[in-house]
């Protein structure tokens, strides 16, 4: 499938018609996995949509009413070539997506990259356009990481990728919807599994495991500038990190620890703070849910061994303790977590089948889950 930029080039005959963008159903095919990012999202008219990677696009699952059970799909949003896809949302609800594409190998390689947005839950994605390479020289061209991207207070999407430096770069939209230039936000020596995420009013949050430890970007004014933050010095593991806005205008961070001894977590004001939950993989899914009426931080992650392991605390307060209890079955990749339209806490995870598994929070009178859906 080709891309396009913003301005119409290289269209391909397929995307001039809406129903070549109509999804496809993709009941036979199998997720591998989910996106990069929160790939569990809530709409503006209340419905969870939950989005996982194929073979030649993003497979998509949408709840037929806010708050279930029922769901659609999956449904087959062509990204042909794509790889490494992230997603992110605003405010606005607007689902944003960025790719990578790689042609040639080795040295010769370019890696391109390429956005797309979801404006309504259920609704076709609109074309992917094409965001050019991180260099313009060709021989550095190859040399750019998988992408993540956030969306702020104003709707801007924001495409973060590790440089060739090993630091950050981003590329935004400005008001009138054009891209501009490549930036460098610094950095050094980070790993390739960089994680955006924004916070209720959205300024956008950054991090970026590496050898120096986890580092940090942020805005410190919703719409402003991405701005270095404080690092944080332990070692993490690539692609872990996970940002939570835990009181109106603080995060906390959480992650895997680099040496297998569990999740950590740290914010402004408490340091860093061990929370126990074996050796895991991939991103820690984090959110806020009411658990026997209290404010509380749900944790989950996928163990060593696949199977999802889950724990809450009263939020900001750690000191209280959290027990880990794996869930649901083995698969690939990362579990996700999010709220419904009635408030209640929503699992999924992607099966070792390539089918998405949802176990949803049976009331607020605490953790107890229902049944999984296979679907």
């Amino acid at each position: 499938m080709a891309t396009r930029s913003r301005r119409g080039s290289d269209r391909s005959p397929g995307q001039t018609s809406a129903a070549a963008r109509t999804p496809a159903p993709g009941r036979n095919a199998a997720a591998l996995g989910p996106l990069t990012g929160r790939w569990l999202l809530i709409g503006k008219d209340g419905r969870l949509t939950a989005y996982a990677r194929a073979g030649d696009g993003v497979l998509r699952w949408t709840e037929t009413a806010p708050g279930g059970p029922g769901w659609t799909g999956p449904d087959l949003l062509p990204a042909d070539g794509l790889t490494d896809l992230a997603v992110g949302q605003g405010p606005d609800g607007y689902a944003h997506f960025a790719g990578r594409r790689r042609t040639g190998s080795g040295d010769a390689a370019t890696v391109t990259y390429h956005h797309a947005v979801q404006y309504q839950s259920g609704r076709p994605m609109g074309p992917w356009h094409s965001l050019g390479t991180l260099y313009q020289r060709a021989g550095m061209s190859h040399r750019g990481g998988p992408p993540a991207v956030a969306v702020d207070a104003r709707g801007t999407p924001h495409l973060f990728v590790r440089n060739a430096g090993r630091g950050v770069h981003v590329r935004r939209q400005d008001g009138r919807g054009d891209w501009q230039p490549w930036e460098d936000l610094r950095g050094s020596k980070a790993f390739e599994g960089i994680t955006a995420d924004s916070t209720a009013d959205g300024r956008i949050w950054l991090t970026a495991p590496g050898e120096k430890g986890l580092s940090r970007w942020t805005q410190n004014t919703p719409g402003g500038p991405v701005e270095r933050a404080e690092d944080v010095p332990y070692a993490a593991q690539d692609g872990s990190a996970r940002t939570l806005e835990t009181s109106p205008g603080r995060v906390t961070h959480f992650w895997h620890a680099a040496d297998g001894s569990g999740v950590f977590a740290c914010r402004e004001g408490a340091g860093v703070l061990a929370l126990g939950g074996g050796p895991g993989t991939g991103a820690v899914a984090a959110v806020r849910a009411l658990v026997d009426g209290y404010d509380c931080t749900v944790l989950a992650h996928r163990g060593v061994n696949g199977r999802t392991a889950l724990a809450a605390y009263p939020t900001e307060h750690e000191a209280a303790g959290l027990w880990w209890t794996e869930i649901g079955e083995e698969g690939p990749g990362s579990p996700a977590l999010a709220l419904d339209a009635r408030g209640l806490l929503v699992i999924a995870c992607v099966s070792a089948r390539g089918e998405l598994l949802v176990s949803r929070q049976k009331d607020n009178s605490g953790l107890s889950l229902g049944r999984w859906q296979r679907l």
